[in-house]
């Protein structure tokens, strides 16, 4: 397994959970520093059609404080390449759920051409914020949650 020195990973963190833990975790054995993007409450609502259960300060914070994050930045668009010119990442962590997708495959020759790898990680099947929302309409009752 290659070593790199810079990695990038994004996601929304909202409900936090396992799957969420185990991509940082995998993401920060393969490089020294892990900076992770966690995307803005307005574009979970623009990009996901969702309302986030928990406001982005607070989803700052809670991947802050995990050992395995050096560093977290906002992320306000979905531009990744945009992300590696002013991050100088070496490596982009992604779940494997984004393989072989029309997007990932354009990522994957824009960032072979600046030398930055593309590294997929399982992505975590069991457990997902929509299921857990999903759960607690169930347990509470109520509505649909975001």
């Amino acid at each position: 397994m290659k070593h790199y020195q810079v990695g990038y990973t994004t996601g929304v963190f909202d409900l936090f959970h396992i799957g969420h833990l185990n991509i940082l975790r995998k993401a920060k054995t393969q490089c020294d520093t892990l900076i992770v993007g966690v995307s803005s409450d307005e574009l979970v609502r623009n990009y996901k059609n969702k309302q986030v259960v928990i406001p982005f300060e607070e989803r700052r914070d809670i991947v802050a404080g995990i050992r395995y994050v050096d560093q977290v930045v906002k992320q306000d668009n979905m531009d990744k390449l945009k992300a590696q010119e002013k991050l100088h990442f070496d490596v982009v962590f992604v779940g494997d759920d984004w393989k072989n997708t029309p997007q990932w495959d354009q990522y994957e020759k824009e960032f072979n051409k600046r030398g930055v790898d593309v590294v997929y990680l399982p992505y975590t099947k069991e457990t997902s914020s929509t299921q857990l929302r999903e759960t607690l309409n169930i347990i509470t009752g109520e509505g649909k949650i975001g």
